[in-house]
């Protein structure tokens, strides 16, 4: 009887060993796949200057050597950044912990490689292979995006915080209309506006997307250059001007950055106390520290400055 069982027992036994191991062979070769599919959730392919590249989905240590702002804006926090960025009137505050890299289009490679980036955003295309050596590196060259609307979207869709950005889009727009009618209401329509700055011994005058206060000035307020200069200005973006020449690109109202001069300085002056704007008053004077950043923060800070100095004209 017992020798019976053995031979039922004995086929039974190699059947179940031969399930088991089939099982086991199974695990193994869907367990690579399940690793795979979740690696690929953490990460995702985008489009750049430089190609396709793969970046993480959720980056938690970002280097960044520009667009701090608008990171910022998106409650993104970068763990380096270049030192003047660190001086950003806007925001030094919120950048208090953040290491410095170099300078901007110079950073240290070695400092970046200390910080451990798992993504690396920069304006300069010049360092990428050296900085792709390290963490995927995303190129945003200057200018290419137009103004918030354009780089907060970007960002948004980059990091995957397209609600915040929609969100915060929505509260500047709001802002920047409620001060467009307040600057509508007192200043003319028509009245031309101009960007300038003081360099010393020239002048430069500037479009609406080169800071100095062309975006909250042209953009956001919907101000124009004077008329003569206007195709220049905009297209170029910049124009280096003499005193000889000032006048044409003078303005009913004219926005100056000089960290040297102020407005009783340039009244004195023979050739800009000649100049309507100056003799009505309508010089705004601010030093670089305010008027250079153009990033979305900036720009509305600079907006509030100028709508508050507009609408207290008489």
């Amino acid at each position: 009887m017992l020798k019976q069982n053995r031979k039922f027992l004995a086929p039974l036994f190699l059947l179940l060993l031969l399930l088991l191991t089939a099982c086991g062979e199974k695990e193994k070769v869907a367990s690579p796949t399940a690793e795979q599919d979740i690696k690929e959730a953490e990460t995702k392919t985008v489009q750049t200057t430089n190609g396709e590249i793969v970046i993480p989905t959720n980056p938690q240590r970002i280097v960044a050597e520009e667009y701090i702002a608008s990171l910022l804006v998106l409650d993104v926090k970068p763990v380096g950044a270049p030192g003047l960025a660190l001086e950003n009137y806007y925001l030094k505050d919120a950048l208090k912990d953040v290491e410095e890299i170099g300078d901007y289009g110079k950073p240290s490679i070695e400092k970046i490689i200390a910080l451990k980036p798992d993504l690396i955003i920069t304006g300069n295309g010049e360092n990428y292979d050296a900085l792709s050596k390290i963490a995927p590196t995303v190129v945003i060259p200057y200018g290419e995006l137009k103004d918030a609307h354009e780089e907060l979207t970007y960002f948004g869709e980059l990091l995957g915080k397209e609600q915040e950005a929609k969100d915060w889009l929505a509260q500047y727009d709001q802002k920047i209309a409620d001060a467009k009618v307040q600057v509508d209401a007192i200043i003319p329509k028509d009245a031309s506006f101009s960007i300038i700055e003081d360099a010393g011994k020239t002048y430069y005058a500037y479009g609406d997307n080169f800071g100095r206060g062309g975006q909250p000035v042209y953009q956001a307020l919907g101000r124009k250059p004077p008329s003569k200069v206007a195709d220049e200005i905009m297209e170029k973006q910049w124009a280096e001007i003499s005193e000889e020449v000032l006048a044409d690109y003078a303005g009913d109202y004219i926005i100056l950055t000089s960290d040297d001069r102020t407005v009783e300085d340039f009244k004195k002056d023979p050739i800009w106390g000649s100049l309507p704007a100056v003799k009505n008053d309508h010089l705004y004077v601010w030093p670089e520290e305010r008027s250079w950043y153009y990033d979305p923060t900036a720009v509305l800070a600079q907006v509030e400055e100028l709508t508050n100095w507009l609408t207290n004209k008489k």
